[in-house]
């Protein structure tokens, strides 16, 4: 799309559409505490219930509902939808979705079992899981390992439109949950391991029909970046920023995927979203041709996209020349009414994989806070905040903990936070009643050894061999932290002996909800942290705490099953330290606590 075709859709989308609406549907659903809707409990991804029947005087008192086994031994990502009397869930690869009648005991009202080839596995980064589906049109999205989108009639089970959205023969997976905005839904890609150039698409809800497609890195026309009208730290961006920011045509094989949480603004009419690491994970098979660093702008990205067009409003890259596989796929969760320094925003808060917390302003991108979310964070001492100032927007890179020094690819000790980030795709919960962010965090530092690799499509494009372990002085993996967006200070913070990889969950109760690694599903007083339930299910939890009510009694729900990049040595059987990108040395003792499974569990008081 040029310039001119670019500027043509967005002229289209003020003529032809009327104020920007969230999908009517799911927005009344997910305002139904009752319902857990989405993914992430609404277009905001806040993760915060109304619900207050459970809370810190009885958390005490919760015991098991029922539990339902999904029959898949690996790492269970996600969580289920609840839809009135309708219960959702979905599992890893083979990606198999039940209807579970809650009215009627749980019963299963239909099962969808996908045929998929399995040779997909082979090329699934980081464990074969998938983070859920999404309801809405009555119908259910599930985005199968192996890039199938599929529409289910969310009565029967029965298919009613299906497209593919990658080509699995060069490495492309689908590992994310579809997001519904207005009438689209919205799916990413991922395989950048594999040197994909990664993509965003939204096909309409009725059909399937793709509507748009935005990639991370490419000529405008592929990343439907306007020129003038695309804005980076408030300036528009000029024609061809991101390949005039690659070697020739390494774009092409660039990564950037989006294998994140989406966020959606109905006001701004934007979806939010995060692009992952550039390919390869070695630097200076990246370098400029005098063998200095270059942007390879917008991988390590927060994209800002109009739903309607998807061209996009702002771009604000967050770890220009990755050095270190730090992901900006995490989720971009939306806060209004922000005082900051003074002076109200509509805020954007999301927590890098990098080791900083920003805040930026969701109509601009400008960022307004920018901190470390775990003080042991050392490869850079800051971001610069400074307008004036020539490298505005950047962080400030400790040369000790670079992997590339004058042209060439170096072996680098003790970086923190580890390439799995100091968060990753865990999503955080806010709570409005303490107007603070509730953070599952990675507490890991790492060894780096790049190396020259060669590209083949549908073969590993990585570069690099791992070692993780906690950083120096300390033993453990994990903190469960909470965060001040607005001044970037940790309020609080829970150590875990390892990294807390499960999703948050807030609620009126004054409670916080996590999982363990170890299996725990644990609850904190918002105000303090301090522990107030605890218990042991039946496999190591990854998945994201949920809650919903049924006939007036409140339920809490967590997936239980080892898994995922941190869990993948248990989930895959791998051995060798440096196994997993790395992760499988650093959390060896796993075993000692947990084993494969693979159910959800459901608690309520007495």
């Amino acid at each position: 799309m040029q310039r001119s075709s670019i500027a043509a859709a967005l002229l289209g989308t003020v003529l032809l559409s009327a104020p920007a609406l969230a999908n009517d549907e799911v927005q009344k659903l997910s305002d139904d505490p009752n319902n857990w809707a989405q993914q992430n409990g609404d277009y905001a991804l806040t993760r915060y219930s109304k619900l207050d029947q459970i809370n810190t005087s009885n958390v005490k008192d919760l015991k098991v509902a029922w539990t339902f086994s999904t029959g898949v031994l690996r790492g269970h990502e996600g969580s289920p939808l609840v839809v009135g009397s309708t219960l959702y869930l979905h599992a890893p690869f083979p990606n198999t979705v039940f209807a579970l009648n809650l009215d009627d005991e749980q019963k299963i009202i239909w099962k969808y079992e996908p045929k998929q080839d399995p040779s997909v596995i082979a090329i699934m980064c980081c464990d074969t899981v998938n983070r859920g589906v999404a309801y809405a049109d009555g119908k259910i999205f599930l985005y199968q390992a192996d890039t199938a989108l599929v529409a289910l009639d969310a009565k029967t089970g029965k298919e009613v439109w299906k497209v593919v959205n990658g080509d699995t023969k060069r490495g492309e997976t689908a590992t994310s949950a579809p997001v519904v905005a207005k009438d689209k839904v919205i799916v990413g890609i991922s395989g950048a391991e594999f040197g994909v150039q990664g993509y965003i698409t939204a096909y309409n809800i009725k059909d399937g029909k793709r509507a748009w497609r935005g990639y991370s890195v490419g000529p405008d026309d592929q990343i439907l970046f306007d020129p003038e009208k695309t804005t980076s730290l408030g300036k528009p961006v000029g024609k061809d920023s991101s390949i005039k920011t690659w070697t020739g045509d390494q774009w092409k094989i660039g990564g950037g995927t989006t294998w994140g949480w989406y966020s959606f603004d109905p006001k701004l009419n934007l979806i939010y979203y995060g692009t992952g690491n550039p390919s390869t994970w070695n630097p200076a098979q990246r370098a400029g041709p005098d063998g200095k660093a270059i942007d390879q702008k917008w991988s390590l990205s927060i994209i800002a996209r109009d739903v309607d067009t998807g061209v996009a409003a702002w771009s604000y890259q967050l770890t220009p020349f990755d050095e270190w596989d730090y992901d900006g796929i995490n989720e971009s969760i939306l806060v209004d009414d922000v005082d900051i320094k003074g002076s109200k925003h509509n805020v954007l808060v999301h927590f890098d994989r990098n080791g900083f917390a920003y805040t930026l302003d969701r109509k601009t991108g400008i960022p307004l806070v920018a901190e470390k979310y775990d003080p042991a964070v050392n490869w850079s001492t800051g971001v610069d905040l400074d307008p004036k100032s020539a490298t505005y927007g950047r962080p400030k890179v400790v040369a000790k903990y670079s992997t590339f020094l004058n042209g060439a690819d170096v072996n680098t000790k003790g970086v923190v936070p580890a390439a799995l980030g100091t968060k990753d795709q865990q999503p955080a919960a806010y709570s409005p009643l303490t107007k603070l962010f509730y953070v599952p965090t990675n507490h890991v530092a790492m060894d780096y050894e790049p190396f020259k690799v060669s590209y083949t499509p549908g073969q590993p494009y990585v570069g690099a061999t791992l070692s993780m372990f906690p950083p120096e002085g300390d033993s453990h993996l994990g903190n469960f932290i909470a965060w001040d967006h607005a001044t970037g200070k940790i309020v609080w913070s829970n150590n875990e002996p390892f990294s807390v990889w499960s999703g948050a969950l807030t609620t009126a109760g004054g409670l916080a909800f996590y999982g363990t690694l170890e299996g725990y599903i644990k609850a904190v007083d918002q105000k303090d942290g301090k522990e107030l339930f605890r218990f042991k299910t039946p496999s190591g939890i990854i998945g994201n705490v949920f809650t919903y009510a049924h006939k007036g009694k409140q339920f809490v729900g967590v997936y239980s099953g080892i898994g995922g990049w941190a869990g993948i040595g248990l989930a895959a059987g791998l051995d060798k330290p440096t196994d997993g990108l790395g992760a499988v040395g650093g959390y060896s003792g796993l075993k000692q606590f947990t084993a494969l499974g693979g159910s959800l569990t459901v608690f309520s008081l007495p």
